[in-house]
């Protein structure tokens, strides 16, 4: 249907056209036209509206449909069960239907519109990939143990800083110099010590061998427990 403005009008020929600009895409120049011609491997992270917690979603595309979805979170006990229903709700769907599906927590559906964006513009972590990423991707980011990285260091102007979860795993001491300065730490490697116990390990045994230190821990003056000292 026209406006009776442009109806009266004459046609003029449209000329060259060029199509789209070719996306990165898994190792080749794609010219994306329906969202079946996108593929990509990649991240986006979003805040719920009072910026409570935040999540981290990962997801795996083969021709425009979700394959694999990992979703990451913290700060909101209610993003956690969030994102338990995202995770059934995102494999099958094409990358449109998931950007238009009540993901139920903000942070989860702002993580899906950065994604998106990514992915449709080819900046992808598998752009450069030939043949992308195969399905299991986002499980193998979480390493050993299957667990997200977390960091958690808390800190006040009278008592200074605590080190409560590193990337290595949870800090169950910290080492302090002469001067109580921090020259390192004991962490617990959590996912590391689970696999074990579930293998038939005895918890002690497996929290033994899931422990390390970082930095010049055994150079402590002081070794202090971050949660209660």
């Amino acid at each position: 249907m026209l406006t009776k403005e442009i109806e009266k009008m004459c046609v003029v020929a449209q000329g060259p056209n060029h199509g789209p600009s070719p996306l990165p895409q898994e190792g080749g120049w794609v010219e994306a036209r329906q969202i079946n011609d996108i593929n990509g491997f990649t991240h986006g992270c979003g805040t719920c509206a009072p910026q409570m917690g935040a999540c981290k979603l990962t997801l795996n595309v083969k021709n425009g449909v979700i394959r694999e979805a990992l979703i990451e979170n913290i700060g909101c006990s209610g993003m956690t069960h969030s994102a338990a229903m995202a995770a059934e709700f995102l494999p099958n769907k094409t990358l449109l239907e998931a950007l238009n599906t009540d993901l139920v927590c903000d942070a989860i559906n702002r993580a899906m519109r950065e994604l998106f964006l990514q992915i449709v513009y080819g900046r992808t972590q598998s752009s450069y990939s030939h043949g992308g990423l195969a399905i299991g991707a986002a499980w193998e980011d979480l390493g050993a143990g299957a667990r997200s990285q977390v960091g958690t260091s808390y800190s006040t102007t009278e008592k200074g800083v605590r080190y409560l979860d590193i990337a290595e795993g949870y800090v169950t001491r910290m080492a302090l110099d002469e001067n109580d300065e921090v020259i390192g730490y004991e962490f617990v490697h959590v996912g590391r010590m689970m696999s074990s116990i579930s293998k038939g390990e005895t918890p002690k045994d497996a929290y033994e061998k899931a422990k390390g230190t970082y930095g010049r821990f055994h150079e402590a003056a002081k070794i202090i427990n971050p949660r209660e000292d």
